[in-house]
């Protein structure tokens, strides 16, 4: 991890001046913290803001800039006015990724900044991301990746820098809450967001709330799905979630698990014409 940290280091010093595309997680936080060691006033923190972004993580982010005295800007991400993101196709990250990096590096050139950099690993490469595709066509760098540091090197190497985020649960925009077909809408990822901060209010750190019209589906890690079960805390969570105006409330007895709304495009991909599975995976 070290050598990977060095390698990390070095890149950035050569890059000689950086704006990044930071969300407040772990990746990206721990990417501003070192290019801010290495590269001092050069750097540029950018968070990119809209209904798909939590409310509780623009706070966070902006928290820690600035326990971090980190020049920080907070721009409008626009991927509402985009249509083909509103559609929701499996093709929607793409969509919403360029016109952000499209921002991003107009904003680069404005203010003299050589290179845009996002906060992806090793790790991003084995999962259905077709953002980095969008990334990398606009010519944004992925040190991190560069430097073939894993999210576990990562977590690692914040912890030992003191860095809050190191142990923070992964997070996504909220527009993966849907499933793909289901459009965009403002509204709907406003009742997603407050039934999420309800459910972290409640203990649950790592927990994402699925939305399939008036169906919410609940994924916890798996060791917290009998929390949920609790008489009290369920009777709560029924409440509060329909008073948002869902009329179904169910719990994922899978837990939780990063994209589970791509698990239908991998089945499909393993089957045959007759739906059959191809592999001894499925």
């Amino acid at each position: 991890m070290q050598k990977k940290l060095k390698n990390l280091e070095s890149i950035l010093r050569e890059m000689e001046s950086l704006l990044v595309a930071f969300s407040g997680g772990v990746d990206s936080t721990f990417l501003v913290k070192v290019a801010h060691q290495v590269l001092g006033d050069k750097i540029l923190a950018v968070t990119a803001t809209s209904p798909t972004y939590p409310v509780s993580e623009l706070r966070e982010a902006k928290r820690l800039a600035s326990q971090m005295g980190i020049e920080h800007l907070v721009i409008d991400s626009g991927e509402l006015e985009n249509e083909d993101f509103l559609k929701n196709s499996p093709r929607r990250c793409y969509f919403c990724k360029k016109e952000l990096m499209s921002k991003l590096v107009n904003l680069a050139k404005e203010k003299g900044i050589r290179w845009i950099a996002d906060g992806s690993n090793c790790d991003d490469e084995n999962d259905f991301r077709p953002g980095r595709e969008a990334s990398k066509e606009m010519g944004i760098r992925s040190p991190l990746l560069e430097a073939n540091l894993t999210k576990s090197d990562i977590r690692e190497l914040s912890r030992k820098m003191g860095l809050p985020t190191w142990d923070k649960p992964a997070d996504a925009c909220l527009a993966s809450r849907f499933p793909y077909g289901e459009r965009i809408t403002p509204e709907k990822l406003r009742k997603v967001d407050k039934a999420e901060e309800f459910l972290r209010k409640l203990g649950f750190r790592q927990v994402r709330l699925r939305h399939h019209d008036s169906l919410a589906r609940i994924e916890v890690d798996r060791g917290k799905i009998a929390l949920l079960l609790d008489k009290e805390r369920r009777e709560k969570i029924i409440n509060h979630l329909k008073s948002l105006g869902y009329h179904y409330v169910t719990v994922d007895l899978e837990g939780y698990r990063t994209g589970s709304f791509n698990e239908p495009l991998n089945w499909h991909a393993r089957s045959d014409s007759n739906g059959r599975p191809t592999d001894s995976k499925s």
